[in-house]
């Protein structure tokens, strides 16, 4: 029996990913009608039709979902290889996070820290995003971690785990002069500056608002946190931060905690894919012991 053309195979699998020979063409940038000719090529020696149509899009066929199982293992497994030994190159160790753009970035920082260690070269590539997309990359094995305000559920998400890092206070902030009301009320009395509600805190703070019964106008939302701060000390509008905003970094005196949530908690999570788990800078951050950064939040 003849061998199967893994080409084949390869391109029979990103249609499949992308459900369409367009976006398969896109990404392989590769002709349309050439991926086409190898589909039927790889149809008559499997002696069976692999797509169907379904719309404007294809899906596989029963036959075809079979052939995708068992390429997406060979595949996942082919990256994975490449991936250790790309780790194992004597130019440094790679490592390739991704961290989601809502996150506090001094203590992101301090965490990334912890991977970086002096009798190992590790080159460290960083990528922002929102949780959303940085799953994605993450799923799609581009990724070796990211750092995340929320966790996954691993029975949910196959072959991916998460470990809660630590979690910190969060505050309000506003610029001199500050509003006479005492807190939350005052809350009603500027404009507001709060995490985009697409990220963990940002829903928490919404549902916190409405359980106090408060009317807040909401400037604006922010997926990067930094230029959530930024840019609420130009303006009189009130903003969140950690709780420990100014005392850590050493931002202007004249920004002043207006008060904190007692419930409301930022938390960091580090979430990474099983092949992963032997990975140097993913071991030395999920093990590392975070008591000292997240004490005084």
């Amino acid at each position: 029996m003849s061998l199967i053309n893994y080409n084949h195979l390869y391109y029979f699998w990103h249609i499949c990913k992308e459900g369409s020979v367009a976006g398969a063409a896109e990404v392989l940038h590769l002709a349309p009608q050439t991926l086409t000719g190898q589909i039927k090529i790889l149809e008559a020696r499997l002696q069976g039709k692999l797509f169907r149509r379904q719309g404007r899009g294809l899906v596989p066929s029963e036959l075809g979902q079979l052939v995708f199982r068992y390429a997406d293992r060979m595949f996942t497994l082919s990256q994975e290889m490449l991936d250790i030994v790309n780790y194992r190159k004597e130019s440094g160790t790679l490592f390739e996070v991704g961290v989601a753009d809502a996150l506090s970035k001094r203590l992101i920082s301090e965490i990334l820290n912890v991977a970086v260690v002096e009798d190992e070269q590790i080159h460290l590539r960083c990528y922002e995003s929102t949780h959303e997309m940085l799953l994605e990359q993450l799923s799609q094995h581009k990724l070796d971690m990211i750092i995340s305000d929320c966790p996954i559920d691993s029975t949910q998400q196959e072959g991916l785990f998460s470990v809660k890092i630590g979690e910190c206070g969060i505050s309000f902030w506003c610029k001199k002069p500050l509003p006479e009301a005492p807190f939350p009320a005052c809350l009603e009395h500027r404009r507001l500056l709060i995490p985009g509600r697409r990220s963990m805190l940002g829903r928490k703070l919404l549902n916190w608002i409405q359980t106090q019964g408060l009317q807040v106008e909401v400037l604006g939302e922010f997926d990067d946190a930094a230029l959530m701060k930024a840019f609420g000390e130009m303006h009189s509008a009130i903003f969140v931060a950690p709780t420990s905003y100014i005392s850590n970094s050493g931002n202007n005196e004249n920004t002043v905690e207006l008060g904190r949530l007692e419930n409301v908690m930022e938390e960091y999570h580090a979430i990474f894919a099983e092949r992963m788990i032997q990975h140097s800078a993913v071991q030395r951050i999920c093990n590392h012991d975070y008591a000292t950064l997240f004490h005084s939040r």
